[in-house]
């Protein structure tokens, strides 16, 4: 019995889903589903029910899947501890961003850790962060980097980085001389933002809120799914957003567009998330260390600015 065929039938019962298990595990679904059924012959007994487009573990399934479950965690304690013997950091980590932090802070971050680190793989997965959230509730990544609150006690939180939303609006616009602005001037105009699940949306939406607004008071002209979409909408002339200040670094420095502060500040905080419960194994663990101290230099250059 190989390898193989057990994570993949780990990956098909933790998902109770043939299409996302082959999307996390970068198979097509007839070959997830041939490795189900080379294992199901091995055991010679069903390991999934199978009715109207939905699965479920049999009971023998559910017997496999325990001690699958124990199996990868003492081969990743196998490893995690030959390596640390000999010095040697490699592997794979599976790195969950929302669209913000994957577009303006990742790049920089994942080339010097590749750098150091050339024998460890990293993957990347980009989604809002109720898609990140849920991504690590399933062990389909091992680290997620998200911006808005996490309301899962189950995970562990830790803040890396503080990040200021501002107002954004094209040069000749009203707002483009103002020194800053308050929210309820910025819900009386045209408004573009985030699709439903983005923290950029949600952290605004609560500030809002604060302030002694309402959701309903946002004139949403527009629904988009990247801060580079919007943007481009903004220059366009549609309307004004708010979006993350490290979004915009380029176009404020070529004057395409202006960023104003709201009137108090709307901060958030950029967090790593990751399982509670899960293995920690070497690789893992230099990626979450190396992006601490990142973060670290980061916050002292900016209290230095």
């Amino acid at each position: 019995m190989s390898d193989r065929r057990l994570q993949v039938f780990q990956t098909v019962a933790r998902l109770l889903s043939f299409t996302k298990a082959a999307e996390a595990l970068h198979m097509t679904q007839p070959a997830v589903t041939f490795q189900i059924r080379q294992l199901e012959e091995y055991f010679n007994t069903r390991l999934f029910d199978r009715t109207h487009n939905r699965i479920s573990l049999t009971l023998a399934g559910e017997e496999v899947a325990k001690y699958s479950e124990r199996i990868f965690e003492l081969y990743h304690e196998m490893e995690n501890s030959v390596r640390e013997m000999t010095g040697e950091i490699r592997g794979a980590v599976t790195l969950g961003a929302s669209a913000t932090v994957a577009e303006y802070l990742l790049p920089a971050l994942l080339g010097k850790f590749k750098a150091e680190y050339p024998d460890v793989k990293v993957r990347l997965k980009v989604s809002n962060t109720e898609g990140i959230v849920s991504m690590i509730e399933n062990n389909v990544i091992d680290l997620g980097i998200v911006e808005a609150p996490v309301a899962n006690k189950h995970l562990n939180v830790e803040a890396c980085l503080t990040d200021q939303l501002v107002v954004v609006a094209p040069h000749g616009h009203e707002f483009a001389s103002r020194d800053s602005i308050d929210i309820k001037e910025v819900a009386e105009m045209p408004f573009i933002c985030r699709e439903e699940g983005s923290g950029t949306r949600e952290v605004i939406i609560e500030y809002l809120v604060q302030q002694g607004g309402t959701e309903d008071q946002l004139d949403i002209c527009l629904e988009l799914g990247s801060p580079e979409a919007i943007k481009g909408a903004v220059e366009a002339g549609m309307g004004v957003s708010i979006l993350s200040l490290v979004s915009l670094t380029k176009e404020l420095q070529l004057g395409t567009l202006c960023g104003i502060p709201l009137s108090p500040p709307l901060e958030r905080p950029f967090s790593f998330i990751r399982q509670r419960q899960k293995f920690r194994y070497r690789a893992m663990e230099e990626l979450l260390r190396f992006a601490q101290c990142y973060c670290q230099v980061h916050r002292e250059e900016k209290q230095v600015s």
